[in-house]
């Protein structure tokens, strides 16, 4: 599912998700410990991939490439909750939300 030298981060492939409004629900459905977990492996690995997925032109990745990219997007997505905010909701937001119309397709 990914390029293989991004086998650790083979447990993490539930994140591989298509579009921003179901990254947003995984993070809001995930414990922090998951996204603890999900971060910890990844960050690490993050300037690495984006090397990796440097040598392929946007609009042609090959499937495990675009799957990197994809949980990359993950990453950056749990990013604030794990670093700053603690939690996966935006603190002091209570019911309130925004839709995303239009996003880039990759």
């Amino acid at each position: 599912m990914l390029p293989s030298e991004f086998a650790a981060l083979e447990p993490f492939t539930p994140w591989v998700l298509e579009t921003e409004r179901e990254r947003y629900g995984k993070r809001l459905a995930s414990s922090m410990e998951e996204m603890q977990a999900f971060y910890d492996v990844a960050f690490p690995l993050l300037e690495q991939a984006s090397d990796h997925l440097d040598n392929y032109p946007l609009d042609e990745l090959p499937e495990p490439e675009r799957n990197l990219l994809l949980l990359m997007f993950s990453l950056v997505n749990v990013s604030f909750p794990v670093e700053v905010w603690k939690q996966a909701r935006v603190p002091d937001s209570g019911a309130a939300y925004m839709d995303l119309v239009v996003e880039p397709k990759v």
